[in-house]
Order: structure tokens, then sequence, then C-alpha cells
């Protein structure tokens, strides 16, 4: 009997946790959990009690009332320690690191009643008390900077706890707890975006579910509040989109409690089996959909490609959708007469017309209540261009379209949502190019096309839509207008926040600040910059704020102005890494480290580009060494840091840098060659052409990666491939470059192959007993023999690349080359058995050495000594093979001609002694 009215009590407390998932997520059913049992009440405390009224303040999005309500304040009322609340950083350090974590121990472990069931149920309900603390703080951040409706918050989230109420009032009362919140924000080694209001309630938030979570975990009852751990990954991924850059201590943490929560709520299974009966199929559905898909988002944003394909998917198929893109014929535009061809989102949802028409039914309830947003298209934004918002399709394949189009589905919430993901996964995953574009449309036309939708849902979209049509000039005054609308439906007091909030963390919607600088960054793509300029300075987004000054050639007026909030705020390291940025001035990022408990990552980076000019690469990659120690994911830090290493011979360092430069980024083609490069500088040369394949990927148009791929192919024997590089050098360069010593170098390998091939016996034509297998091998194995003008045997690929060869060698040849070409040209004529045109080009190369300085000139000498020989040596075997003379004769010739004008300068020399023998075996082949 215990044991089935413990499991009740449980069941219920559970119940509270479902509520508080249901304020971020639009379930089917309406908000409310089953009364508890008559017979459990003895068991149960006043935790319990209190409980029901804070999720309700919760629930109807009066997140300030909850945290101001006897239930939580009663968690830090039971503390000996009283803190100050002072305007000071030792304040706000002695509330936050001492006060919070030690109240939230003291109402945990207190005493709650005699059984030790009783205890463990008692600390239950207080874990889910200081669980919907921090929803109501977490949530009442959302609201000041994402969801809107924007109002006036308390700065700190206890003010209820301050004896003298009429001090709050102060504007300054908080400005160095926020500072110091700000600090806290950054230390995990990224600045913030922008400028945000009350950061305290994130803060406090996050401690009070990290405490929550490690009490729980002291008492082995982690399993009976499951659902603090995705509460806790949501709070670190928003606490990402408030940082300028990638942070990768949140990116490991969130690694750890999103798995986590995939654990625990991965499938429908498990979350009915947490929830038992007070969750529908549908609900579980909905809850395993919104997981995957926050896991997704949080991958993508991380640039985690596969993984976050490979839980969007699941989310799809968790929400019963399967979608594609097609196409069908249509127009585009109102003056349109002719249609054409235009993409659209086809697919299916689970459970055909019944599902669908559940779905509606619930969008209309809902929206009569609030939570859906009607979005008809507006006049005055169809208007503002003669492109449609949505394409219009022609008669004919309206029925077709209407079958199996999404946009004519009646979709569930979370299917929107999964739509909208994979439109944002489109953008991340291809290419930014004006195909990328066109495929991400029908994503936003489909969810455009919803009757109703959710409220962030639909602001998700239209931001999609925004920054789709700002890149096409036919739409980018719409889009500007849309901008101007959306930024002000942020202070609309309707919808109220409650039904603004399901979704929230499900989309993928930028911050208010955020959203804002988008606008600003628009306003000056149109020439607006006197507009951008008060958006960016009430964000204080000074590098924007400094970048419009110069455009409008004020750059003064910008330094002014920061060393004026200087003077109010100099406790601000981004202000002092923006006055350094401006004056070139590294005492300003110096005191920017300093302001921020050597905290700023910013500032090292900046000190480490400053070192890095003036030629100090030792401490320019220490400094880079210390800034990727405080945040590993900063996009281009590790390259910097290859690069510096790289100035300071610390060749291991560089390529270390490198490496993980292209582990965070793999399409940063300048990192790829960098890393081929060191590698060819340590001999590995299998590495270094891996490396080159990766950059070239990315920078095709580079003559010199071609060029460098081509030695190092070359030297591990893939001479397909040198070739393949030697002729995209050619082309590029208009056959301005040549590498004489790489096509030297496959001459040899060519002429070491022939001659080897030359060596082989030919096989006997007699067949017996004993041989007529080989014969038959050698029978299969002819097709793969090639023969050559001269009746040489090749194999494919050696025919292959002497073909290749002799293309190059043509252009060159073609285009006026140097003696070394034409060498090269004879000596593959004769590789063909050509000896004719090989007798042809190297007359030209001997031609090519003469001149006024070749009597003068030693190794010219030298070179056209030896190139005399060759030709008549070939002249000689055309005699042989022609009996004829007259090749002799022009041998002779030149050999004595050449003699007698070398006696006097090159006699002692071995190339003389090479000239004088030649015209021996001449003059005897004459007499024969």
């Amino acid at each position: 009997m215990a044991a089935h009215l413990h499991e009740k009590i449980v069941c219920h407390a559970r119940s509270f946790e479902l509520r508080l998932l249901r304020c971020s997520l639009a379930l089917d059913n309406p908000h409310s959990s089953p009364d508890p049992p008559t017979d459990s009440l003895p068991l149960l405390t006043h935790s319990h009690l209190f409980l029901d009224q804070v999720i309700q303040l919760i629930e109807s999005g009066q997140y300030i009332k909850a945290l101001s309500s006897q239930s939580v304040l009663s968690a830090f009322s039971n503390s000996q320690f009283q803190p100050q609340f002072t305007n000071s950083a030792e304040s706000a350090q002695q509330f936050y690191s001492e006060f919070v974590p030690e109240c939230v121990t003291s109402f945990f472990n207190s005493n709650g009643g005699g059984q030790s069931d009783g205890r463990v149920l008692d600390r239950i309900f207080k874990a889910l008390v200081v669980l919907s603390a921090a929803v109501a703080s977490l949530l009442a951040f959302v609201q000041c900077n994402t969801t809107g409706p924007v109002e006036k918050f308390p700065q700190m989230p206890l003010v209820a706890l301050i004896p003298h109420e009429g001090e709050i009032s102060d504007s300054g009362r908080w400005m160095e707890w926020e500072t110091w919140v700000q600090k806290e924000l950054i230390s995990v080694g990224s600045d913030l975006r922008a400028k945000y209001s009350n950061t305290q309630y994130i803060v406090f938030a996050k401690i009070l579910l990290l405490r929550t979570k490690d009490l729980l975990a002291e008492g082995n009852l982690s399993t009976e509040v499951k659902s603090i751990s995705w509460w806790f990954a949501r709070l670190l991924f928003f606490q990402q989109k408030l940082l300028d850059d990638h942070s990768s201590t949140l990116f490991d943490l969130l690694q750890v409690y999103t798995l986590e929560s995939l654990d625990q709520f991965g499938t429908s299974e498990k979350v009915r089996d947490y929830w038992v009966t007070q969750i529908t199929n549908d609900d579980a559905s909905t809850i395993v959909s919104a997981l995957h898909l926050e896991a997704g988002i949080m991958e993508l944003t991380y640039g985690r490609i596969d993984s976050s394909r490979l839980y969007l998917e699941s989310a799809a198929a968790a929400s019963g959708l399967q979608f594609s893109l097609s196409g069908a014929m249509g127009f585009r535009t109102v003056h349109q007469v002719e249609p054409k061809a235009q993409l659209v989102l086809v697919g299916s949802t689970n459970g055909g017309e019944k599902g669908a028409q559940q779905g509606h039914e619930l969008e209309t309830s809902a929206s009569v209540a609030g939570e859906y947003v009607q979005h008809p298209q507006s006049d005055e934004m169809s208007e503002a261009s003669d492109i449609l918002m949505t394409p219009r399709f022609v008669e004919d394949v309206k029925t077709s379209y209407a079958n199996c189009s999404i946009a004519t589905s009646r979709l569930k919430s979370v299917q929107q949502a999964v739509v909208l993901a994979h439109c944002h996964f489109k953008e991340r995953s291809a290419r930014n190019d004006e195909l990328q574009r066109w495929e991400v449309a029908p994503y936003i036309e489909a969810i455009n096309s919803q009757q109703s939708s959710p409220f962030m849902i639909q602001y998700l979209c239209d931001i999609s839509r925004i920054h789709w049509e700002s890149t096409r000039s036919r739409t980018k005054q719409r889009s500007l207008l849309m901008m101007d609308k959306l930024v002000q439906s942020i202070h609309d007091p309707s919808p109220v926040v409650s039904q603004r909030m399901p979704f929230c963390f499900g989309a993928k919607v930028p911050t208010l600040p955020a959203l804002r600088k988008e606008f600003g960054d628009l306003l000056v793509s149109c020439g607006l910059v006197g507009e951008a300029v008060k958006i960016y300075e009430d964000l204080e987004l000074w590098d924007n704020l400094i970048y419009c000054y110069k455009l409008m050639e004020k750059k003064a007026a910008a330094v002014e102005l920061i060393k004026a909030r200087l003077s109010d705020r100099p406790s601000d390291p981004r202000l002092w890494c923006s006055l350094g940025d401006v004056t070139n001035d590294d005492a300003c990022y110096e005191k920017a480290q300093e302001v921020s408990g050597n905290k700023s990552a910013r500032a090292l980076r900046s000190l480490a580009r400053s070192a890095y000019n003036r030629g100090d690469y030792e401490r320019s990659k220490a400094l880079w060494e210390s800034a990727m120690r405080m945040n590993s994911m900063y996009p281009d830090g590790w390259f910097a840091l290859g690069a510096a290493a790289l100035k300071a011979k610390d060749v291991d360092k560089a390529l270390d840098g490198f490496t993980r430069a292209v582990q965070l980024d793999p399409e940063n083609g300048e990192a790829w060659n960098n890393i081929a490069c060191l590698h060819m500088v340590k001999k590995r040369n299998k590495e270094s052409f891996i490396a080159f394949k990766e950059a070239l990927k990315f920078k095709r148009d580079s003559w010199q990666m071609w060029e460098n791929l081509s030695h190092v192919a070359a030297d591990i024997g893939y001479i397909s491939q040198a070739m393949e590089a030697v002729q995209k050098v050619l082309d590029m360069t208009n056959k301005k470059r040549i590498d004489i010593e790489l096509l030297e170098k496959v001459m040899k390998d060519l002429e070491m192959r022939v001659s080897t091939a030359h060596s082989v016996p030919p096989a006997s034509c007699n067949v017996t007993n004993n041989n007529i297998a080989d014969v038959i091998s050698d029978a299969n194995h002819a097709d793969k023999i090639l023969t050559s003008e001269a009746g040489f045997s090749f194999e494919p690929e050696t025919q292959h690349l002497i073909n290749v060869l002799g293309k190059i060698l043509r252009q060159m040849v073609q285009s006026g080359s140097s003696a070394e070409v034409w060498g090269l040209y004879a000596r593959w004529h004769k590789l063909k058995g050509d000896l004719t045109m090989c007798s042809e080009a190297l007359l030209k190369q001997v031609r090519s050495y003469q001149g006024s300085d070749l009597w003068n000139d030693k190794d010219r000498f030298a070179k056209f000594a030896n190139a005399s020989v060759e030709l008549c040596r070939v002249y000689m075997e055309l005699a042989s093979r022609n009996a004829r003379k007259d090749e002799l004769n022009a041998a002779d010739r030149h050999l004595k001609r050449t003699i007698n004008q070398a006696a006097n300068t090159f006699s002692d020399s071995k190339e003389y002694q090479d000239l004088v023998a030649c015209l021996g075996e001449v003059q005897k082949a004459l007499r024969t």
C-alpha cells in the first residue's frame, strides 16, 4: 500500500514537470494536472501546497509574480547568511556565488517528514519549487530579450528579498551587479553580442538549475526530476545565443546535457513511461520531436552538419511529417503571363485527412485563445513589390498540388517548426548562392500558406523571408518594411507572453538585440546609415558604430562617444576593446583584460594580432594560445595561431593550429593549403597530397595550389594526378607557368616504364600442354596492351600518361617555348617511336641554345653540346633505318662546325670530348 501511495505522489509530482514543459511547447491538451490523491495528503508538505500556485503564475506568463511568491521566497529564507545589497561587484559575487547556492542547499536538506519516503517526496517537491523558480527566471529573461512583449522588470530577480524596496527604483542601484553578471557570461570565452536587459535573470536561473541538479545527484534522485537536464540544456544554448562567437565550454556542456535529455526522453515510449496516463500519444510524439528538433538546431549552430541532419530527420519522423522539394508550373510575379516552373514543398503527414483535420481543430481552438497567429497576406506587404508572397499555380496542377503540397496541408505547430528547421539546415549546409536561396523559398512559403501558426513560428518565418528577400533588388524594399514591422511587433502588448512562449526554444529565433542589429545592417545596405547609427548606439554595438562613422567620415566622433561611455562605465571590457580597435593602442586591450579579470578572450586576440603585425611572432603565438585555451571554438583563432607559429619557425605548433582550424571549418581552403605545405616541408607527401586535394575543393582558382599538388603527386607516384595539375596550371597562367623539373621527372618515369616493358621477352607462339594456361592468361591480358607507332606494347595507364604528356608539351611548344621544352618534346616523340619528329624537335632545341653568348657561357655550351650529341645519334639511327646518308651528312657538318668553334674555349671540357667522339661515330657510319 505504501509503495502504491508513493508511486501516486511521484506521478503527481511529475505532472508539475509536464506543466512546465507545456509552457514552452504547443501540446494538444490544455494545461492541467490531476488533483492530488486525497489519501496522500499526510505525506505532502507545504512545498507541494504552494507549487501549484507558482506554476499557474508561470503558465499565465506572470514570471515576476512567480519569483516573488511565498513558495519561491521560502527557499531563500532559511539561510543564516544575510547578503549585502550594495552596488558593488563584491556584493553581486557574494549573493550569486555564495548566498543563492547555500539557500538552495539548506532548503533542499531541511527536514520534511518523519518517514524516509516522506523525506524523499519532500525533496522531490522542493526540487520542483527551485526548478519552477529557475524556469520563471529563464522565461522572464527570454521575454525581455526574444519573445516580448517588452516590459520593465526589476533588474534583480529576487527583488522581494530586499528590505528597502524604495531604493530599487534608482537606475544605478544594480550597475555593478550587471557588470559582474556580464563578466560571468563572457567567462566562457566570448564577448556578448550586444546589450541585453535583465541579464541577472539567466545567471540566477543557471545557478538554481546547476545546484539543484547536483543535490538531486547527491541524493540519488536524478531519475525523479528528469526534465531538469532539458531545461539546463535550453539555458546553456540560450546563453550561447547571447555571445559573439561559439564557446567551447558551452558546447561541451551542451553535449552532456543534450545527450542526457535524449537518453531520458528520446523516444515516445520513454516519455509515456515517465508520465504514464498524464500524456497522450500525440503529446508524447510532440515532446520527442521537440527534443530532437532542439538538439538538431544546437548542432547546426555549431556547424556539425551531419549530426544535425540526423536529429532533424528524427524530429520529422517523430512528428509524422515527410516532405521533399518538387516542381510545378505557376506564376511568381503579378504581371507574369507565361507560367514557369516553381519549386514547391510536397509531402504527407501521418494520419492523412483525419490527422490534418485534428490539427486544424486544435489550431482553431488555440486561435480563439490567442496562442496561434492568423497571418493573411498584408495588402501593404503585397503592394510593396510586384513579386507574389507565394507563387500562384496554374489551374491544371492545382488539384494534384493540393493533394500533396505541404503548403495546403494543415500542419501542427511542431511540424511547422520542423519545416523551418530544415529550411535553416539547407541555408547552413549548402553553398550561399542564388540557387540555394531559391531552394529555401518553398519552406518559407509553406509556412506562410498555413492558416495559422504559433507566434514564434510565424515570427521566425518572417525573419527567414526577410533574409531571402533582402538579397533581391525587386523585394529589398519589402524586406525593409517587414523588418520594421517585425521589430515593432516585439513591443506590441498582443499577443501576451504566455501565447508567445511556445517553441521559443524549438525555433532558431534570434534575440531581440540580434534582430535589431540585422535591422541596422539592412538599413546600412539601403544607404540609411544615420538610422542605423541610432540602433547600434542603443545596442552598444561599438564596432558597427565605428564602421558607420567611418562611412560618414566621422571617426573622431566615434572615439569621443566611446570615451564618454567609458567615463560612466570604466569596467566594461567591450568598450576598452572597441577603443583599442579605433586607436590601435595596445594599452586599451591590456586595460580590457584588467577590468574583465583576465576573462576577455577578445582582448587577448587583439593583443595577439597587434604582436603579429609588428613582427613579434613568439609573443603573438603565446597570446593566441592563451586566447584559444579560453575559447577553442573561435573560428579564425586556430588559423591565426598557426600563422604566428609558422612565422616563429614552430612547424609542429603551426601544423596543429591549421589542423584545428579545418576541424572547426572544413571549408577553410587556406588552412588546408597550409597543412599541405607543412607536410611537404616535413617530407610527408601522402598527407600533403590529401590536404591539397581538400584545399582545391574550395580554392580551385589558385594555380599555386595546383602546382604544389603536381609536385607531391609526382613524388608519391600519382603521375596522372600530377599531369592533371600541370594542365590546370597551364590553363590558369595562359601557358606562361611551366615547371620543367616536374616534367623532367615525369618523363624519366615514363621512359623507365617503357624500357621495362621492352625488356620483357615476347611470349612464344608454340603452345604445349605445359604452357597452355600461360597462353590463355596472356590472351585474357591482351586487351589491356596497347601498341605504339613503333610497335612497342604499353600498359593502358602508361599509354594514357604518354598521351597526356604529349598534349601538354604540344601546348607549350605552340605558345613559344624554351630549349628545355623542345628537349622534352623530342624525348616524347622518341617514346612514341617517331624519330623524324624527334630529330626536328632536337634541332629546334639546338638552335634555341645558339647565340652570341654560347661560346662564353660554359653551362650553356654544355647543354648545347649534349643536345647536339643527342641530335646526331638520332640522325644515325634514322640513317640506319632508311639506308640513307642525308642525316649522317647533316650530323657530320654540324659536329665539325661546332668542334671548330669550341676548340679555343672548351677543348678541355667533357662535353667537347663527347662531341669529338660522336663525330668519330658519324664518320665511321659514313664509311660503311
